[in-house]
């Protein structure tokens, strides 16, 4: 005992590279459930796909689940310190209650909107990411109603891991959060169902509305519930500058504004770990980039030992994340290196919520269970005068796009277009006296290539500037894309077309580009950063991204 108090008081220290040798053991065995109910665009499993292929959509009316429904034994704890991507914990395939199907769960198809409506509200546009590499031709997927299943079975005094009145109390927070999660994923599905938009007056701040989304309805409905609903868990262990603490004036700003707004007291924060639905992990990738990576040496074991070093304190001390194995845990990172620092614990790369600026899928983002949220460059930390362009008849510019040689993208772009065109403004650096916001400010179409990784600040920079944005890139998915509809707002463009693209903007009429430019205006309001926050902006729409997770699943004590 006064070994684990040591352990907990040196680690709370940042004594960074220490490694407890005491696996965490697991009292109950747990059950994780996908519910694949709760995105924006309401998606189903497409009765005629085959069942041999695993898809994750986010337009059309498909959507399989992340993982498997497993009765999981923990072995507890995190054992490795080398990026490792397949869940290590033992597993059976022993069901507990919903299914047989060792491969999900799934809704019933929902009724087909009539045609004008589709139209109406753009709905259903995007393309179609491969989530996972796994098959399922071996299983049959079962359907699955959504009710409230607010009364689930008591514990039963004689059964194993209840044989005190703590493990009860726990036990039954933990039944009436998923009841309530019933309750609003109900709501969401009927609100998509019914077409039933929230009245102006139930809601006078912002009713969600018009192409931009993929179903204002249910993102309306959606968003009221996390409002009511949604609580988060910071964990208090570690200290600044590695954990609580992040950049404010960097390119990785939405990094540290979020992890500054979660240690602030606030609308969705709870100090009771029992009243959660997740628990974020307030860990800094940029910061153990800044303070423990040597530089030039291409090695951050250092750095994957403090992730499995702190997932190993917060699992012996609460009981949360060996319930779910990591499942209802969050962490948040916009550097390049977030997807990789997450790989030293199998748990956190399989099970939790990575919310991630790196959204690329072929690099495991997993869009089902992973969020993407958008790279933001606050240049001197200031929030406010970013908003604003010119009218549409003021761009005298097609197309601009500045920025130094950065990944294979970038290279190509600047070899087809630099100083090549007056239409297509491409430099490596903008002549002496040239302003790169005035620029943007007055080009219609904002070229956004990604760098080394998928992510790009040019994205927000042309929405700010109200320029139409063209994403150029290969296995991106865009920030908050289960909500927002990014076909109506921006142009995507294939990196093999790279040589095409003056030929595709001016190939886009002009009536088309002002409806794109209304709706890069309209969007503004959800890349928009307040402080204090404000509803709807980037702070809770990342927060959305997260509860929208959180509903996909399920925790059951067996």
């Amino acid at each position: 005992m006064i070994f684990h108090v040591l352990v907990e008081f040196f680690y709370a220290r940042c004594i960074f590279n220490f490694k407890i040798k005491k696996n965490v053991g697991c009292s109950k065995q747990q059950v994780l459930v996908p519910l694949i109910v709760v995105s924006v665009v309401v998606c189903t499993l497409n009765s005629e796909q085959s069942p041999s292929s695993t898809w994750f959509s986010l337009s059309s009316h498909q959507w399989t689940t992340w993982g498997t429904i497993t009765t999981i034994t923990s072995t507890g704890g995190v054992q490795q310190a080398t990026p490792h991507h397949t869940n290590t914990t033992t597993t059976t395939t022993t069901r507990t209650g919903y299914s047989t199907s060792s491969n999900g769960v799934l809704l019933s198809r929902l009724p087909d909107l009539d045609a004008v409506e589709e139209e109406k509200e753009a709905l259903f546009n995007s393309s179609t990411f491969n989530a996972s590499s796994s098959t399922t031709s071996q299983h049959q997927l079962l359907t699955l109603e959504i009710t409230d299943d607010e009364h689930l079975p008591p514990p039963s005094a004689s059964n194993e891991g209840y044989t005190n009145k703590k493990d009860v109390k726990r036990y039954r927070k933990l039944e009436k959060i998923e009841a309530g999660l019933a309750r609003a994923r109900d709501s969401i599905l009927k609100a998509a169902r019914n077409r039933n938009l929230t009245m102006t007056h139930d809601d006078p701040d912002y009713v969600p509305q018009g192409a931009i989304y993929r179903n204002a309805y249910s993102f309306h409905r959606s968003y009221l519930e996390m409002e009511k609903k949604f609580k988060i868990f910071v964990y208090e262990e570690g200290e600044p500058p590695i954990f609580h603490d992040g950049p404010c004036k960097s390119i990785y700003s939405t990094e540290g504004m979020f992890i500054h707004q979660m240690e602030m007291e606030n609308h969705f924060r709870t100090k009771d770990p029992d009243q959660a639905h997740v628990y974020f992990l307030p860990f800094s990738v940029v910061r153990m980039v800044q303070y423990l990576y040597e530089p030039n040496s291409h090695e951050i074991e250092s750095i994957g030992r403090t992730v499995i070093d702190y997932v190993n304190v917060v699992a012996r001390k609460y009981s949360h994340w060996n319930r779910s194995l990591g499942g209802d845990h969050f962490m948040l990172s916009c550097h390049d290196w977030g997807p990789r620092t997450s790989a030293y614990v199998p748990e956190l790369f399989d099970n939790s919520i990575r919310v991630l600026c790196n959204a690329n899928t072929s690099e495991g983002f997993n869009p089902s269970k992973d969020a993407s949220f958008p790279e933001i460059h606050l240049r001197t930390g200031e929030i406010t005068g970013l908003l604003g362009g010119a009218s549409p008849s003021r761009r005298s510019v097609l197309a601009f796009f500045a920025g130094r040689l950065h990944g294979h993208i970038r290279y190509l772009l600047l070899q087809q277009w630099k100083n090549k065109d007056q239409d297509v403004q491409v430099y490596d650096a903008l002549p002496n006296g040239v302003s790169y916001n005035n620029m943007l400010k007055k080009s219609k179409y904002c070229l956004c290539p990604s760098g080394y990784e998928v992510a790009s600040p040019r994205v927000v920079e042309a929405i700010y500037a109200e320029c139409v944005p063209v994403l150029i890139s290969d296995n991106y998915v865009p920030p908050f894309s289960d909500v927002l509809n990014w076909d109506s707002f921006s142009v995507q463009i294939a990196v093999s077309d790279i040589p095409n693209i003056k030929r595709i903007l001016t190939g886009i009429s002009q009536s088309r580009y002002l409806k794109m430019q209304r709706r890069v205006k309209q969007v503004q309001k959800h890349f928009a950063v307040n402080g204090p926050p404000k509803r709807f902006d980037v702070f809770h729409m990342i927060v959305h991204s997260i509860w929208l997770r959180r509903l996909n699943f399920r925790v059951i004590n067996v």
